[in-house]
């Protein structure tokens, strides 16, 4: 009966130091199925699978292949068993290009020399025939996160692994992505291989699993026949509670203009043409302004240029009337501007050092915080304790806990802790909810609108196209660069919205509102 299943995970438990991250866990997963693992963050799921993928070992239960009890002690075990994975925070070598990345480790030689040409055409091929078109040439560094999970995905298949795990797989992807990956996945079950698929994005569950297994707090809560069962139930496993899926908001009250863009012009890192070309807007006190756009569309080098990490090469940014176009980080941070930066292991926290550390990292200076250049821990471990219970961030350790080991949606929350906190009088916000689960999407958005209606000014910039419709008073919508056009969310059709996401449809959209 047994051989049912491909892979058993049977009562598998994990501790780490305060933490008990699987307790006493079961699950199957059949040959050829789509089997969704559903949790909150810190539920335990990327643990379980790290497991699977040998990067952990449990402290107890067995782990069976097709009926057979197999010891996975690192990733070689695992890929030697035909068990591959895409990491949440993909693991590739930025300087390195996409092909060298795939290869990475199973390099084909000839004599001493590398020997590339085959190893091209198997990527090639792979990319045709499961419709993953990537650039085999393109430097890691200078491709979209879409591409670079194509990438990743390719390094499986380049292995001939049937076993694959997805870990959080859409957190960063354009919902055109998430299409294209839907039906990838689709694809390679069709071909016979095996899918875990973590994820709390319920919508995706429905669309392509099979069955779906739940974790709540590191316990098993069961596992559902995606065909028997509805979004709402999911989510009630899940979360333990049921949650709401609209977000509740007045109308907005705009006042005067906080943030003024003029003729804003970044040029690219990666091509000859300009990433932002002669982008205008403005963004006043008590709105939230979304700019929406398919990913790599010039927003990252627009909020960098926005928050000072680029320098722009032509416009101005005014900031509640002065000209901060060339300030410093710390002046626009000082000055009143919160950022939620897209790349939270980049630009966000400093992953080796605590969670107290990170909460006070744009702070430690202030007097409240710091005596003749010491740092007052006292303080710090209050303040951050605060943040921890105020926001729910959830680590083994509370204000200890190194930020590296913490799941990355208790990262995120710890960003959004400490950005809010700072009560500025712009918060830009950056894909605030990537690989969230719905208890604290729900949670982020009120706190966006929270803000809005402290009379703060929000610019949103997202592309999960629900956040777009629902928590934005006005949409910009970004592409190639340009401001392609200016959308009421209570107008439109998230279908006309897609098409000017794709730049099928613009119009000229006024500097001034």
């Amino acid at each position: 009966m047994n051989n049912d299943y491909i892979i058993e995970m049977l009562n598998i438990t994990k501790e780490f130091p305060g933490i008990k991250a699987n307790d006493n866990v079961t699950l199957q997963l059949k040959k050829g199925e789509i089997h969704a693992l559903l949790g909150e963050n810190g539920a335990g799921k990327s643990t379980l699978m790290s497991i699977l993928f040998g990067l952990y070992q449990p402290t107890s239960g067995m782990i069976k292949k097709n009926g057979v009890e197999v010891k996975i002690n690192n990733p070689n075990d695992a890929n030697a068993l035909n068990i591959g994975m895409v990491h949440q925070h993909f693991k590739l070598v930025e300087c390195f290009t996409v092909l060298e990345n795939i290869i990475l480790g199973v390099e084909p030689t000839s004599g001493p020399f590398l020997s590339t040409k085959d190893a091209r055409k198997k990527v090639l091929d792979l990319s045709e025939k499961y419709g993953l078109s990537v650039n085999p040439d393109a430097l890691i560094s200078d491709i979209t996160v879409g591409m670079q999970q194509r990438t990743e995905i390719l390094k499986m298949l380049y292995r001939d692994n049937e076993i694959l795990i997805f870990d959080e797989p859409t957190a960063v992807l354009t919902p055109q992505e998430i299409d294209e990956l839907m039906k990838i996945m689709k694809n390679l079950a069709k071909e016979g291989k095996s899918i875990l698929f973590i994820t709390h994005k319920l919508n995706e569950i429905m669309e392509v699993s099979d069955r779906c297994s739940i974790l709540r707090k590191g316990k098993y809560m069961g596992t559902v026949d995606i065909a028997n069962t509805t979004k709402e139930e999911l989510s009630r496993l899940m979360v333990g509670r049921d949650v709401k899926f609209a977000v509740d908001k007045d109308e907005p009250n705009p006042k005067e203009t906080v943030l003024k863009v003029s003729g804003m012009t970044v040029p690219s890192k990666v091509h000859k043409n300009n990433a932002v070309k002669d982008v205008s807007f403005n963004v006043r006190a008590g709105e939230i302004v979304c700019i929406a756009g398919i990913d790599g569309n010039g927003q990252t080098e627009f909020v960098h240029a926005l928050t000072g990490l680029e320098k722009m090469s032509a416009g101005k940014i005014e900031f509640k009337g002065q000209d901060i176009t060339k300030s410093s980080i710390r002046d626009r941070s000082k000055n009143g501007m919160s950022h939620i930066p897209e790349d939270r292991h980049k630009h966000g926290l400093v992953l080796d050092y605590t969670l107290e550390q990170n909460m006070v990292l744009q702070r430690y200076w202030q007097p409240e915080f710091q005596s003749a250049g010491f740092i007052k821990r006292g303080p710090v471990r209050e303040y951050s304790e605060k943040l921890i219970e105020q926001y729910d961030v959830r680590s083994g350790q509370g204000p200890l806990t190194v930020v590296r080991s913490m799941s990355g949606g208790n990262q995120q929350k710890a960003i959004i802790a400490r950005e809010i906190d700072k009560d500025p009088d712009l918060l830009v916000a950056v894909q605030p909810t990537r690989g969230l689960d719905v208890g604290a999407i729900e949670y982020i958005h009120k706190q966006l609108v929270a803000q809005r209606d402290k009379g703060k000014a929000v610019l949103l910039v997202s592309l999960e196209l629900d956040e777009v419709m629902n928590v934005s008073d006005r949409i910009l919508v970004m592409y190639e660069g340009e401001l392609v056009g200016q959308l009421d969310p209570k107008k439109i059709t998230v279908q006309e919205l897609g098409l000017y996401m794709a730049g099928a449809k613009r119009d000229k959209v006024p500097a001034e509102v």
